[in-house]
This record gives C-alpha cells, sequence and structure tokens, in this order.
C-alpha cells in the first residue's frame, strides 16, 4: 500500500484528516501535518523527515500538499526528487483524498498521480454544470440513449 504525506498551511492537513475519518475511517500509512504560521521551513523539514521515518516506503510514497509552490510543496517536492518512488501531488481537496486514500492500494505511485488529478478535477465543479449534467442525462434516458 502506498503511504501519504498530506500538508499544507494552517490547520489544512489535520482538518482534511478529521474529516476523513469521518466519512471513510481512520487510515493506515498516512501522516497528516499542519505547517501553522508559527512553524519555520526547518521544523517542516524535520517534520517530514520523521513522517518518512515512521511510514513503510516500499510500494512507494506520496506527498499530498496544499497550494503549489507553497513551503509544504517546496519541501515535499525536494525529498521526492531524493528517492525513487515518490510523487507529489498539490492542490489537495477533499475528494481527491477520499478517493485516493481507497484507491491506492496495489497503485504504482505514477498510477495514483495519474487518478489523483482526474479525482481532484471532478471535485471541482458548479451548481450549474451539475444541474446541465443531469439535464443531459435524463433527456438521453428519455430519447432511449
Amino acid at each position: 500500500m502506498l503511504s501519504i504525506i498530506l500538508c499544507g498551511h494552517g490547520g489544512f492537513a489535520t482538518g482534511l484528516e478529521k474529516a476523513m475519518h469521518q466519512i471513510v475511517g481512520q487510515q493506515t500509512q498516512f501522516i497528516a501535518i499542519d505547517f501553522p504560521e508559527t512553524s519555520t521551513t526547518a521544523l517542516l523539514q524535520s517534520q517530514y523527515e520523521q513522517a518518512l521515518s515512521q511510514l513503510d516506503e516500499s510500494e512507494g510514497l506520496v506527498f499530498l500538499t496544499d497550494l503549489l509552490g507553497g513551503t509544504p510543496f517546496r519541501l515535499a517536492s525536494t525529498l521526492a526528487l531524493q528517492k525513487e518512488g515518490r510523487e507529489v501531488i498539490t492542490g489537495t481537496n477533499l475528494q481527491l483524498l477520499l478517493e485516493m486514500v481507497l484507491e491506492r492500494d496495489g497503485l504504482t505511485p505514477e498510477a495514483f498521480r495519474t487518478e489523483a488529478l482526474a479525482s481532484g478535477h471532478r471535485g471541482l465543479t458548479s451548481l450549474v454544470d451539475e444541474l446541465a449534467r443531469d439535464q443531459k442525462e435524463t433527456v438521453q434516458t428519455e430519447d432511449g440513449i
């Protein structure tokens, strides 16, 4: 099973972790690390290294981060480039997290990346778009297509 480190600014990581627990329960090989305003790059680096020492990377590891270019992303990227079998996904949302913790078993890090990006895009929509999609499906069903 792929291991996951979730990290983001403020309480992003533990907030998503709490929501995940509520919906799908506790997950193994998963660590959430917050990066509050009072933290430092050095402290986050140390937290990442501690998390890496606690996780099994035999099937790979994925860093999920909040913002492209932010400190959690930059540090994760540096660590990912140091070892084969690590990926970094940024722009993480709850839909992506939920789908991927449930689907990660048996995936390679590269397959996880591909599926995570598709999942994240599916999770970003609007009411107008969803109503239009539902209306289109209803019309197709009524027409027998």
